[in-house]
């Protein structure tokens, strides 16, 4: 091999990939049932559901950017994540039990229920679409580390995408074979293998610097890098108590209570009870998990003495590379790809379950549990797995680190989704066109929020017009998007509608 990644590196990569795949594979052989296959026949426990939930969560943009985030700022993202638990909260006291108040496979036929058809089919193609960027995303991530190592075998034009297409392919193969038992325990043997890498990197950087920890710590206290809290109350900074713990519950609310993709992992538990204790003690171990990339940053900080990378994402995968033993380099980039394929499993079967049950069985009016439906939802696994895959070929790197575009990407759309919920929730007048219209406003508003950075770059005119809109941080999306929707739904609620679009209101509640 060439470059620092040699021959035992590569068999503790091959192991990796070859024992996951296999693992997930042999779980999910004797699946009968569309059922089985999307929510495990509700029948994992819960601490095996919070681990998975925890893993789904840490992808590349948590090993890799996290402590890019650490090397280039502060700990101040911790105050965002303290509001990842408040949402988490409020998550498992207002719609978990609506989840579990019938045999759900998604998020969305909540709101079928409450609004109709039309808002569960629109609802779950705005997931669908957010989820897949985000994921793509997510792979894209993965493949830096990986394409740094393998790059001086390869031409450097090929090191990215080959590196995209070997970790996509690989999940898709045990994804497709295995769904959510698959996804779930695989997710397990995941996360344990991330954990370990992130504590191998803290004592060997603690050996690296003089001083050790003491050192570290001293160092980034004299510069202000251990600062965690900051009491500014403007909009326009995104690591703050103001935008952490508002902001943040927000966006774990949206999450967490109306993506598909954590939903589903939580109706595969055995009831109630063990899905909110799952859901609630996810939020901790996060805590504790972000503040171990966080340290990881800290302690880079002082080893390179804070010297200045192309990227954020670069910092991590360099030090991986310079500094790591043999064997142990194998085992932090499976740690890496260990990250993303268990949140890319997740996903793909989390659009498979939406594509099927949201938009596939309304159609043909099929039962969930006819053994074509199974069929079906395998061959939709495979599609948006490969759709995914090749996504991420067309992504392309840039300065902003990875986890601030997959969460800005996410809160695009996520506060439509939870404005969507919280409206038929909390506004009883509300029907589907009042849901569908709110949902749009909210949704297209926030474009126009997330993108008025890119409008003021290319028309430098408009500044005055949209500078306080370009400013405003991404933990507050989430909160605005939402708040649009509900508003807009509400108020449509008093514009006369059609008796058609009413009765059809009333029968769905």
């Amino acid at each position: 091999m060439t470059g620092r990644f040699n021959l035992i590196d590569l068999v503790v990569l091959l192991l990796y990939l070859g024992g996951t795949t296999a693992l997930g594979m042999w779980i999910g052989r004797s699946q009968k049932t569309a059922t089985e296959y999307f929510v495990a026949e509700r029948s994992i426990p819960w601490w095996a559901v919070l681990f998975s939930i925890v893993a789904s969560e840490t992808s590349a943009l948590t090993f890799i950017s996290i402590p890019g985030l650490a090397y280039t700022g502060n700990l101040g993202f911790l105050q965002v994540v303290a509001g990842y638990i408040i949402g988490r909260i409020v998550v498992s006291y207002t719609l978990l039990p609506r989840y579990f108040d019938g045999q759900l496979v998604t998020a969305y036929a909540l709101l079928e229920r409450r609004f109709g058809l039309g808002t569960r089919r629109f609802t779950s193609i705005v997931f669908m679409a957010t989820r897949a960027l985000a994921d793509a995303v997510r792979v894209f991530a993965t493949a830096i580390p990986v394409a740094l190592i393998i790059g001086p075998a390869l031409p450097e034009r090929y090191a990215m995408p080959v590196s995209i297409l070997v970790l996509g392919l690989l999940t898709v193969l045990y994804t497709y074979r295995g769904g959510m038992k698959a996804v779930v325990w695989t997710e397990l043997v995941q996360a344990s293998v991330y954990v370990i890498g992130g504590i191998s990197a803290i004592v060997l950087i603690g050996k690296a610097v003089e001083g050790g920890w003491s050192g570290i710590l001293s160092q980034a206290g004299a510069s202000d890098k251990l600062q965690a809290i900051n009491w500014y109350t403007g909009f326009d900074q995104p690591h703050t108590m103001f935008a952490g713990l508002i902001g943040g519950a927000f966006l774990a609310m949206a999450s967490h209570g109306a993506d598909q993709l954590i939903v589903q992992r939580l109706l595969s538990s055995k009831n109630l009870s063990e899905a909110r204790r799952a859901l609630i003690g996810s939020g901790f171990v996060v805590f504790v998990q972000f503040t171990l990339f966080l340290m990881v940053g800290l302690g880079l900080w002082v080893l390179y003495e804070g010297r200045p990378f192309a990227a954020a994402d670069q910092i991590f995968p360099t030090y991986i590379i310079e500094y790591m033993p043999h064997g142990l380099i194998g085992l932090i980039v499976a740690a890496i790809v260990a990250a993303t394929m268990s949140t890319h499993s997740g996903t793909i079967n989390a659009l498979a379950a939406a594509t099927t049950h949201d938009i596939y069985l309304p159609i043909t009016k099929r039962a969930p549990d006819d053994p074509r439906t199974l069929r079906v939802g395998k061959l939709f696994a495979l599609g948006w797995g490969l759709a995914l895959t090749f996504g991420a070929l067309l992504f392309k790197a840039q300065g902003t680190p990875v986890v601030v575009i997959a969460l800005s990407i996410a809160s695009f759309t996520y506060g439509g989704l939870l404005g969507g919920f919280f409206l038929g929730l909390f506004w009883s007048r509300a029907t589907q066109r009042d849901a569908i219209t709110g949902m749009s406003v909210g949704i297209f508003a926030m474009a126009f929020i997330v993108f008025a950075k890119q409008i003021t770059a290319a028309f430098p005119a408009m500044q005055n017009t949209l500078g306080g809109v370009a400013s405003i941080a991404w933990p507050w999306y989430v909160l605005i998007g939402t708040s649009l929707t509900f508003i807009t739904g509400a108020l449509m609620s008093f514009v006369p509608s059609s008796s058609r679009d009413a009765a059809a209101s009333s029968r769905s509640r």
